[in-house]
């Protein structure tokens, strides 16, 4: 840092780092701190440059941690910071740059040293570093003074909300543009302004994610506490006060960098370079800065050219969603709920002209076309798919405005790709994508239209060739392999639980299912029951051998009695309860099948097809008490179609077999069918939805966040193979 660096390895000796962490306490009007913000680098792009960084800089922040208290460096150096962005908007408005540039490195600083203090002390210690009082002199700072702390976060929240508006729209007759333009023209196809506009962006675009990043540490207190933290200082100085009129507008830029997904500046573009015509240095920079003292300090390399995948990730999108997904899962204070939740939760399209409720200050206004947009395009990452299930869950206004969509596969198709892919997923995104499948099914009108979209040439779907197929009928393949999966794999019984419950929703407006969907929906059924037989006969003879008798006769098994089961051991009492769990998926299983045939079976000829060509399957069931009931109606199904296919001969073709289908439909009395409840299901989140949801951001913070290095031996609130 300063004049004298331009590699990681001389960091620990850098003279203004040792300054900076020594003994002597300095001035926020210390020329010191010119020097030291002046050094230009790539912002580092990924966790493991922040890691060379933190162990270069290691003993220099144990230094710092170690002597703040009684210099009250730290709490310059913020000062410093929080002088230098007072001047942002002035200077994008003239021709200086300078401060854009040192708040950046300023607050660069900021965040590394803040990450270390915060995994090494709790919120009250490093409440004390942010309150040191000297006791003589105009600089001292104290209880009496401006809370720092709020200080910092305020003037963060104001710089993620305002910097947008620091993009350069004049100044056409300076000096200074002409130069730049000099200087720009050529590097970029655009024109000259449309360059500049880029070289701007370049440092309020590094700012802007930085001023994200900051936050994301504030709150990242959280990774090392395994309770959920329900009492915070840093939550409470977001929550209220200075903060919180802010809430509505960062929850709505957050959303904007999300929607917008600006790729990052190529490394090295916002380095401002020395002029060398005419002496002196860019922007006429004064103020105790001599000539020479910029140096260029890299992490990876200055100007090297950015991977593919960088050019195409926006950083400033991936963090601020992350930060906006921690900022709606912090716990409701004892008298205050979370305003960003509220805020989520209430916000309305740009095109809704009715009036907000006066309950909600957090309210505001998002182009909806927009977020639709985006939200159907990131799907891929975890992060993506839980702010999805968020604003169907809880935003009322968004979950109508998608279910009117009219290209609703845009959506549902990244949806289902990432469950069919399950085994290359985390447990948690395939929950969150079943949830949101889920939340769709509730509505009929989804489940009618899904069965109108036709798809053609599904490439990843690898099983079977699906060269034309509805968006029902595929969304019905995903989910019964996904029950296929689990029911080999992860033995689940809440994934077992919400795939059963979505197909169930869906199953009174199936319409004209793809033949491969109604064979699936039979193969699962028979899978089902292979499985059925195989737990029923281990748990009989795990009660044979618990009775000591190997040939007596034993009653029927759902008639046997408390005490014969006491009789089990643990691992055969397993057997029962598999046996108990086996038989209620059977029964949903007969309970969708029902609704479909007692619902829309004049549209499903390839289902009454499927369920008579494996109608031996039901044998059975047909006596068996949990059944009995359900089985009724599909036993009158198969007798009735099977005695109309009797009548027209035997070797019929499989076109003539589904001719007779279709009108046997029309003919088969519906009265006759018993009437049973509409199967409908609906999410509710558990209680104390907090346990599941925090780990989880917090995890996705750990694994995705840009440029953030945490070890994982100091993280408490979560193993490291829960992400």
């Amino acid at each position: 840092m300063g004049a004298n660096s331009s590699s990681i390895s001389e960091l620990p000796e850098n003279e203004y780092l040792q300054k900076l962490s020594g003994s002597e306490p300095i001035s926020e009007n210390d020329p010191f701190w010119n020097q030291l913000l002046s050094f230009s680098f790539t912002t580092p792009t990924n966790s493991a440059d922040l890691k060379l960084l933190e162990e270069a800089t290691i003993s220099v922040c144990k230094s710092l941690v170690e002597k703040n208290p009684r210099t009250g460096n730290l709490g310059s150096l913020i000062k410093v910071f929080l002088s230098r962005t007072k001047e942002l908007k002035i200077s994008a408005e003239c021709q200086n740059h300078l401060f854009i540039w040192q708040a950046h490195n300023a607050l660069f600083i900021i965040c590394c040293l803040l990450k270390v203090f915060i995994s090494r002390m709790s919120e009250e210690e490093l409440q004390l570093h942010f309150t040191y009082e000297e006791k003589a002199g105009p600089s001292s700072y104290g209880a009496e003074c401006e809370d720092l702390i709020e200080e910092l976060l305020c003037c963060l929240i104001q710089l993620i909300v305002e910097i947008p508006l620091l993009y350069p729209c004049q100044h056409t007759d300076s000096n200074w543009w002409k130069w730049l333009c000099s200087w720009y023209r050529g590097r970029y196809s655009g024109g000259v302004t449309s360059a500049l506009g880029y070289a701007v962006r370049d440092i309020t675009y590094s700012i802007s994610l930085e001023a994200v990043t900051t936050l994301i540490v504030f709150l990242s207190c959280q990774l090392f506490h395994k309770e959920i933290l329900r009492e915070s200082i840093i939550h409470r100085y977001l929550m209220r006060g200075r903060c919180l009129p802010y809430t509505s507008r960062l929850v709505k830029t957050l959303l904007y960098n999300f929607i917008r997904q600006e790729r990052s500046p190529p490394p090295g573009t916002h380095v401002f370079q020395q002029q060398t015509d005419g002496g002196g240095l860019l922007y006429g920079i004064a103020s105790g800065v001599a000539t020479g003292l910029w140096t260029v300090f890299t992490l990876g390399g200055v100007g090297s050219k950015a991977s593919a995948q960088l050019e195409q990730c926006s950083p400033l999108a991936s963090q601020s969603l992350l930060l906006l997904l921690v900022l709606a899962n912090l716990t409701d204070a004892p008298d205050t709920p979370n305003p960003y939740r509220q805020a989520i939760m209430s916000f309305k399209n740009t095109q809704d002209n009715t009036a907000f409720s006066s309950s909600n200050p957090h309210a505001f206004q998002i182009n909806f076309n927009s977020l639709y947009t985006a939200l159907c395009e990131q799907q891929k990452s975890d992060q993506a798919t839980l702010l999805l299930y968020m604003l169907l869950h809880q935003n009322s206004n968004v979950r109508t405005y998608v279910l009117a969509r009219t290209d609703i596969e845009n959506l549902v198709l990244p949806i289902l790709e990432i469950l069919y892919h399950v085994e290359e997923r985390n447990s948690h995104h395939v929950y969150m994508a079943l949830i949101i499948l889920l939340i769709l099914t509730e509505d009929d009108g989804f489940n009618r239209s899904i069965h109108e979209v036709i798809l053609k040439n599904i490439t990843w779907y690898a099983e079977r060739v699906l060269t034309e197929i509805s968006l029902g009928s595929l969304l019905i393949l995903v989910v019964i392999r996904t029950i296929q999966y689990n029911m080999t794999r992860t033995r689940d019984k809440y994934l077992h639980t919400n795939c059963l419950a979505a197909l169930a929703n869906m199953s009174a407006q199936f319409r004209s299912l793809h033949q491969y969907a109604a064979q699936r929906i039979i193969s699962l059924f028979s899978l089902l029951s292979k499985k059925h037989n195989k737990v029923l006969e281990q748990a009989t003879q795990s009660l044979r051998g618990s009775l000591g008798s190997n040939d007596s006769p034993l009653p029927d098994y759902h008639f046997w009695e408390m005490s014969d089961c006491l009789h089990f051991s643990e691992t055969k009492l397993t057997h029962a309860q598999d046996l108990n769990v086996i038989e209620e998926v059977i029964r949903m299983m007969l309970e969708i099948i029902n609704s479909c045939l007692t619902n829309s079976l004049h549209h499903n000829p390839n289902l009454v097809y499927a369920l008579l060509y494996k109608r031996d399957l039901f044998e059975q069931f047909r006596t068996h008490p949990s059944f009995q009931d359900i089985m009724q109606n599909i036993d009158l199904v198969i007798s009735f179609f099977s005695s109309r296919l009797e009548q027209a001969g035997a070797e019929l073709s499989v076109e003539r077999v589904l001719e007779i289908i279709k009108q046997g439909a029309v003919a088969l009395p519906k009265d006759r069918l018993r009437k049973f409840p509409e199967l409908k299901f609906k999410y509710v989140e558990e209680e104390q939805p907090e346990e599941f949801f925090i780990p989880y951001v917090w995890s996705l913070v750990y694994n995705s966040a840009v440029a953030l290095y945490w070890n994982p031996r100091d993280i408490q609130l979560f193993t490291m193979d829960s992400g």
